[in-house]
């Protein structure tokens, strides 16, 4: 939304800067990596016999032997941070909403940033729910990972992720 007043927006820039300060000293981040040997076919990707079928993945993973899954997560003290404020403070919020995406998203981008540093080509992240990904294989991939056990990371019986501000992906690893 845009205004000619100075103030809302001074007002609305020092919300968000709060906001992103909030975040950055309340959570945790945890993180789980692991590369595999993978084959990929024409709808599917097989990591350690089992199969994730989606004809994108496999597209995206065309010409990869191996492939990095990660699990992230912001922890618990995020979902906390939110339901301070859900009742009582909506805009306040949706900016704090916005700012754990960011926070998740930059997470994830340093795990890819020490696999470049390794000497690593990466493809595009793909996470389960990604089009044709079904949010189902998720489980899959928590038990290829020990994802609870290693960072506290749930899957509900709804494939949802607990804490909410998580995320699992795949990443294509080029050949040398």
């Amino acid at each position: 939304m845009r205004t000619n007043s100075k103030v809302d927006d001074k007002r609305l820039i020092d919300l968000i800067d709060d906001c992103c300060n909030e975040v950055n000293k309340s959570v945790r981040p945890k993180t789980i990596s692991r590369i595999f040997e993978c084959t990929v076919n024409e709808d599917e990707v097989i990591i350690e016999n089992q199969v994730f079928k989606s004809k994108r993945l496999a597209e995206n993973m065309k010409g990869c032997k191996k492939v990095c899954l990660f699990g992230a997560t912001l922890g618990t003290e995020c979902d906390r941070l939110l339901r301070t404020y859900t009742s009582n403070d909506i805009t306040r919020t949706m900016v704090l909403q916005a700012c754990l995406a960011s926070k998740i998203e930059e997470v994830c981008d340093g795990i890819e940033d020490e696999l470049k540093a390794q000497g690593m080509t990466l493809r595009m992240r793909y996470s389960p729910g990604y089009f044709d990904l079904d949010i189902k294989e998720n489980k899959k991939f928590f038990e290829l990972m020990d994802i609870t056990k290693r960072i506290g990371l749930t899957l509900t019986d709804t494939y949802q992720m607990v804490p909410s501000k998580s995320v699992t992906a795949f990443i294509g690893i080029e050949n040398d």
